[in-house]
Parts: C-alpha cells; structure tokens; sequence
C-alpha cells in the first residue's frame, strides 16, 4: 500500500465506513405505489382517502427498505383487507414526480393487479381511519374524480398494461 492509497482499500472495516458515509450523502427518494384493480365489468376500483380532498387509485408509500410490490400488498391489506399475491400484481408504470409543494421528488410505482375475483371483491372493508369510501367507476368517471396527473398517470399505465409493455414517465407525461 502506498501512502497516498486510501486506508479503505486495504481495511474491510475501513471499507464499510467509507461506504456507509457515501451512503448517508446520498439523495433518498421517497416512493409509492397503487393498483389498477378491475370488476367484472372492467370498472377501476378507486378510494377516498380522508387525509386529501381528491380520489385515488388504492395503494400509498412505501417504507423505508422494503420492495415497491411487497408495500402495495401492505397497503392494500390495511387499507381494504385485500390479500393480492405477489404474482397478480404487474407492473405498468413508473412515474418520477418532480419536487412540488414541501415534497421533494418521488417515483411511483403503478401495477395492474387485473380483475378481482368474487371473494376477493365480496372482502373489501375500507379501512376508516384512512378510507371516508370506495368504488369502482368507468374511465370516464375516473378521470373526473382524480388529481390530473394521477389520471395522466392511469392513462398510461393502462396503455402499457394492454401493449404489454411498461410506461415510464416524468410527471404523468412519457419521458
């Protein structure tokens, strides 16, 4: 080792600190995710949250380390006790939300989760503290009762789910 060398190259120890310094300067993205949920007439299910004035597709954010899809399955079951497997869930979408508000950027995770099926729909309780209600609504409905970009947002991830691709975008808009 030479003398200019940085000890962390020789050092595991030395190493890991280095690592976890570079680690704790790093930009951390907060990151959600929601769910396309159908009936049996291809209706979307969407939700009304109690904490914002405006509809939702159901799902929220996600915690810290842990997998967009395995938080959309957490969210959904406290949200509408509804068990999806993993294995329903595909993803669509992936949105980048520029900063905004107090909020710094985000990424939000869209995945089909298809049609739900007879038990699955016969489940759904809101949960209320967080749920004023839900329902399932046509296109048209839906995009009256959402936030324009998430609808931008649904927009293109149901695009990418019929052509079997997956969008990505900047603010609901194709990058």
């Amino acid at each position: 080792m030479t003398a200019d060398e940085p000890l962390y190259r020789r050092d595991p120890d030395a190493w890991q600190e280095h690592l976890a310094e570079g680690n704790a300067k790093q930009a951390r993205k907060r990151v959600g995710a929601d769910a396309i949920l159908r009936d049996d007439q291809g209706r979307i299910l969407l939700v009304d949250p109690d904490y914002k004035p405006d509809w939702d597709l159901p799902g929220g954010m996600i915690e810290a380390n842990e997998p967009p899809v395995d938080g959309l399955i957490r969210e959904l079951k406290e949200e509408l006790a509804l068990q999806l497997p993993p294995s329903q869930l595909a993803l669509a979408c992936v949105d980048w939300v520029a900063p905004h508000g107090p909020w710094d950027d985000s990424l939000m995770f869209i995945f089909d989760g298809g049609q739900l099926d007879s038990d699955q729909m016969s489940s759904l309780q809101p949960d209320q503290t967080e749920l004023r209600r839900f329902g399932f609504v046509d296109l048209g409905k839906a995009q009256h009762l959402l936030k324009p970009y998430v609808w931008l947002r649904l927009e293109a991830a149901l695009g990418a789910t019929k052509s079997r691709t997956v969008a990505y975008l900047h603010d609901g808009h194709p990058a």
